[in-house]
């Protein structure tokens, strides 16, 4: 079913008690912010809030996809697989062998569908242009200051639509929009992402490059803009897929563009590749830490247009999980079958935990039928589209659950020889990974735990240590640097919190640990920073694979007598002085105590059901200092 505007997906979730309206004012600097963070790290995401006094005419709506009920009512499925046995089902209908023409006339249908999903120019107005503001003014929304050192207020959830200016092939993409004046944001677009392209195009032609924002309207159009489709593909034409309705567009007032004709609101504008950047950011983003202030592309605002009724959405990112997380589990469940037709056959499924922030870790099943078939498999997922920003895959067999992590863990530990069946491979990475020695080029980890043919066997000798027992309070007193250890979890798997002192003092310990006996029997030895819980390895997971460069932060001692071979991975915070890391180290992302006491006194009054403490309460300790750039 097609949803028809913000206000219509409101109904539906009221329907599902789904949503909760906020009456109260509440401010959209900072305080929402605060109020939606509990909800989203509360079981299973909470619920979507609608704050209706927000000091604008618009009300904000935010995390209304943050669950996986949600997500799935936004897309209007039941089950998220859904969508990919949809699409193996067209895939097997188009490509399989016809033997008469009856079978041929078989396929009439399904042609038939795929042509009623095709985007559709309409003439005349769109109800996302029944207000026309030609003197356009950004502060008239309720635009969002999600986080204290944040550059400005962002616009966090756009449709920015871009043409190519030789093909005219569209593209929907989402790039944050810092707001600088009433008519002037950033376009955080980045180097590897359509719109750039588009922009380096209009910039060799010396044009000015038409823009238009869409907000809001059927939210699988919100979903389609974050697809990672390849450049050929319409993002309007997923969605019309997975509304089961082509998109209407219109013609924008102020510029050669279409946009959504159902949308809540448009921004119309222009780009000018011959006109100096702006500096934009900081910004609290998904990844947990801020992303660093940069120059961008300036996008001059020219018209607004918005339904009478209009909504403005918005979301937030921070520390997983968020909403982010459940927008990108619909991108794994939905591409999974095109990766498996066009790519990877023997891929069974896979999955990317919340705590990877989308592009740290994926964990993928194969059915493995010779030697060597996991790094096959690696190597060809890290040249596949956004599958290129990995950093940490791990692949499994065929009998294995990729969605339980304590096992996979487990699995991990027992069938892993650091030595053979750990692999490094330098590639892209993410603008928004701060670990990397040299911005966006980094090093990859794959992890083969999958069970070993004789081939490999011959090369991968894995031998069961001495049991040793490891005195915790004799290993801290012998090494003073440890703060807390936590060897409980599995027994191959030791993870320390250290306080590093010195230039080449990780080294130096990590040479030290290697040649304990007692530690003769544990595989894997992660370092953390002293402020880190090793005892909570959802923070573990999401700190240690943020914070590596993995071939950089790895040391790997090959197995002695008696002895398994080990890796000791380095996943504290990175400087010059310690680390000599030549980049900016970014802060994680919190509310200040202004903030969290303030939404702690209005709570009750707010009517949002039984208190929610803050989660910035839990992460604050590892903050140094108080800007973006840690101390």
């Amino acid at each position: 079913m097609a949803i028809k505007s913000l206000n219509h997906f409101i109904d539906i979730l009221e329907e599902n008690n789904e949503l909760i309206r906020i009456k109260e004012f509440v401010s959209p600097e900072l305080e929402i912010t605060e109020i939606v963070d509990r909800f989203s790290k509360s079981g299973n995401g909470g619920k979507a809030l609608l704050f209706e006094n927000n000091g604008t005419g618009f009300p904000v709506l935010i995390n209304s996809m943050g669950s996986e009920k949600r997500i799935c009512l936004a897309l209007g499925v039941e089950n998220l697989d859904d969508i990919g046995k949809e699409i193996e089902n067209i895939f097997s209908d188009l490509v399989s062998p016809k033997a008469n023409l009856l079978d041929k006339l078989k396929l009439l249908p399904t042609l038939s569908n795929i042509s009623s999903w095709m985007p559709k120019l309409i003439s005349g107005r769109g109800k996302c242009q029944e207000i026309i503001i030609n003197d356009p003014d950004l502060n008239k929304f309720p635009v969002l200051k999600c986080w204290p050192n944040d550059g400005g207020p962002f616009v966090t959830l756009p449709m920015v639509i871009t043409k190519d200016p030789h093909t005219e092939m569209r593209n929907v993409g989402m790039y944050r929009m810092q707001i600088f004046d009433k008519n002037l944001t950033g376009m955080h677009w980045h180097k590897h992402k359509t719109g750039a392209r588009h922009f380096e195009e209009y910039k060799k032609q010396q044009r000015k490059m038409p823009v238009a924002v869409a907000l809001g309207g059927d939210p699988a159009l919100t979903y389609g803009a974050t697809a990672p489709l390849p450049d050929n593909v319409d993002e309007y034409l997923l969605t019309g897929f997975l509304r089961k309705q082509k998109v209407e567009l219109v013609k924008c007032i102020t510029q050669d563009i279409e946009v959504p004709a159902d949308a809540d609101i448009i921004i119309e504008g222009y780009v000018d590749p011959q006109e100096d950047f702006i500096l934009e950011g900081p910004f609290g983003d998904h990844t947990g830490f801020y992303s660093l202030a940069d120059m961008y592309p300036k996008f001059h605002v020219t018209c607004i247009t918005h339904r009478k009724n209009a909504i403005y959405p918005a979301t937030i990112v921070g520390i997983p999980p968020m909403e982010d997380a459940w927008i990108g589990k619909a991108t794994e469940r939905i591409f999974l079958s095109p990766i498996k037709l066009a790519v990877l056959p023997e891929i069974i499924d896979y999955d990317l935990p919340f705590e990877g922030v989308a592009h740290n870790i994926v964990i993928v099943k194969i059915n493995k039928t010779f030697p060597g078939q996991a790094f096959k498999v690696m190597n060809a997922l890290w040249g596949a589209g956004q599958m290129m920003f990995n950093k940490i895959m791990i692949i499994v067999d065929y009998d294995i659950d990729v969605h339980d992590y304590k096992n996979i863990t487990k699995l991990i530990s027992e069938n892993v020889n650091p030595e053979n069946d750990i692999h490094f491979i330098n590639g892209p990475m993410d603008v928004l990974d701060h670990s990397s020695s040299s911005p966006t080029y980094g090093s990859k980890m794959g992890i083969d735990a999958t069970t070993k043919f004789n081939e490999e066997l011959e090369h991968n000798n894995n031998p069961v240590a001495q049991n040793h027992n490891i005195d915790i309070v004799q290993l801290k007193n012998k090494f003073k640097e440890i703060v807390n250890v936590n060897h409980d979890f599995d027994k191959r798997i030791l993870i320390l919190s250290v306080k590093k002192e010195s230039r080449k003092h990780t080294h130096n310990f990590i040479n030290l640990m290697s040649e304990q006996k007692e530690l003769s029997q544990v595989k894997f030895c992660v370092l953390t920073d002293e402020s880190v819980d090793v005892n909570d390895l959802n923070m573990i997971t999401w700190i240690a694979s943020g914070n590596i460069d993995p071939k950089r932060d790895s040391v790997i001692i090959n197995e002695k007598e008696e002895a398994c071979s080990k890796i000791f991975i380095d996943a504290t915070a990175k400087s010059l002085e310690k680390d000599d890391f030549k980049r900016k180290w970014p802060n994680i992302v919190v509310s200040d105590d202004i903030t969290i006491v303030k939404i702690d006194n209005i709570w009750a009054d707010l009517n949002l059901g039984d208190f929610i403490e803050s989660p910035s309460l839990k992460y604050r300790k590892m903050n140094t200092g108080n800007g973006a750039i840690a101390e």
